[in-house]
């Protein structure tokens, strides 16, 4: 498994990828509702915007050739913490058929890598409270819950 830093020419296969990730989030809160009926129309303008951001990077996860998955991954600091720097895990996706073979494990031992490499001292990762199988993922991998996030629509 690699880890290939995405291009522009990788921007249709992020937007798909990302839309597949987004769709299943879909059913674990209605602030979760897509904009969009199908990948086509997903815009690349975010993953774009990630190119000229040094803070965030988009990984195509690559195995015996072939993109299986994404992950991007955010830099940021608390500079009144003890632990100040952090790598932010934003999205982590393998694609369908290529699940529960360890490849996920594998993209956060790389991106563990990747941190200390850049000088963090912690990853971070958020996911969907009804989300039991990301939890349960995120916890065997040695990630423990740190804070619950709200949200609520303003309409």
């Amino acid at each position: 498994m690699d880890l290939v830093e995405a291009t522009a020419d990788d921007l249709d296969a992020l937007a798909e990828r990302w839309y597949a990730l987004a769709t299943a989030m879909e059913g674990h809160s209605d602030l979760n509702e897509l904009a969009y009926a199908d990948a086509d129309e997903v815009p690349v303008d975010g993953f774009r915007a990630h190119l000229d951001d040094d803070s965030v990077t988009d990984y195509l996860v690559r195995e015996d050739g072939g993109t299986v998955g994404f992950v991007t991954l955010s830099e940021g600091t608390h500079p009144s913490r003890e632990y100040s720097r952090y790598l932010r895990v934003v999205n982590l996706a393998i694609d369908e058929g290529h699940r529960n073979r360890g490849l996920g494990a594998a993209v956060l031992d790389r991106v563990r890598e990747l941190a200390r490499e850049r000088g963090c001292d912690h990853l971070k990762v958020s996911c969907e409270w009804g989300n039991e199988g990301a939890r349960r993922f995120y916890r065997e991998a040695g990630f423990e819950p740190k804070q619950v996030d709200f949200a609520t629509p303003l309409e």
